[in-house]
């Protein structure tokens, strides 16, 4: 059988940030299964649209890409997400794998990041891996991009998961709840003195660049002092992470060993 690895991403249309996370990720995972013949896609229409204007780059669709692998005769795919949460944009994934279903002989889709208990308590692990020597009364604080889907509740979860376990680190998201309000409010009562930024998300994109490090007024950064707790940013994405590549290529290998 002719057998393909499909890697599904959000997309970046920043190209360092792209190698560090994005192609990271998908070499981890190509290597762990080296019979298959890797092939990228981008959920993002907007990216999509813009390296193509700007890069003349084409990237498919999850739904282009499946339609192109039948057409050249793969008949084993295996598709895995590098999304975090499993909201809407996993969701159109995996209603586009059901579509394209009965053109191949196998075709299997792995979880996004956050999908079970054990993968919250392997995300902290790997978080503490990245994250650097703290003072007392210092944290990290990580930034989610959020969602209007319900599954915008693992933010949430994880940060609630670090509170409880002590871990030096909080978590909030730019389009849903945990607000950066409300933890900034929760740390000066705290009495933490300084945070470090970093976005919990798989690219240092548009959003960490924008809404957690840069100088505009509503920038996390900005807040952060605003309140008198100085905020130090890291622009490095989740992709960058050895432990979060690891956890990716266990998705990998959990959907296929179920297929």
């Amino acid at each position: 059988m002719k057998k393909a690895l499909l890697v599904v991403s959000f997309g970046t249309s920043y190209h360092d940030t792209c190698e560090k996370n994005i192609v990271a990720c998908e070499q981890a995972l190509a290597a762990s299964c080296p019979d298959r013949e890797l092939f990228r896609a981008f959920t993002s229409g907007m990216i999509i649209r813009k390296l193509k204007q700007r890069d003349g780059i084409d990237t498919d669709t999850p739904l282009e890409a499946l339609q192109k692998l039948a057409e050249l005769g793969f008949d084993d795919v295996a598709v895995q997400s590098l999304h975090i949460i499993n909201g809407d944009e996993y969701e159109k994934i995996a209603r586009e794998v059901q579509s394209q279903r009965p053109r191949f002989k196998r075709l299997t889709l792995g979880t996004p990041l956050l999908s079970s208990h054990n993968d919250y308590q392997r995300l902290m692990q790997a978080l503490e891996h990245q994250m650097p020597a703290l003072n007392a009364n210092e944290k990290v604080v990580f930034m989610g991009h959020g969602a209007s889907h319900h599954a915008f509740a693992a933010y949430a979860c994880l940060d609630h998961m670090m509170t409880a376990q002590r871990f030096p680190a909080r978590v909030g998201a730019v389009e849903s709840y945990p607000e950066v309000e409300v933890l900034i409010d929760s740390m000066s009562k705290e009495g933490v003195r300084a945070v470090h930024l970093m976005p919990l998300m798989l690219v240092a994109g548009d959003h960490a660049i924008n809404d957690m490090a840069s100088d505009e007024d509503d920038s996390w950064k900005t807040l952060f002092n605003a309140a008198g707790i100085p905020a130090t940013p890291w622009l490095r994405g989740l992709g960058e992470n050895p432990v979060v590549r690891a956890m990716f290529v266990e998705h990998l290998k959990q959907s296929l060993e179920a297929a």
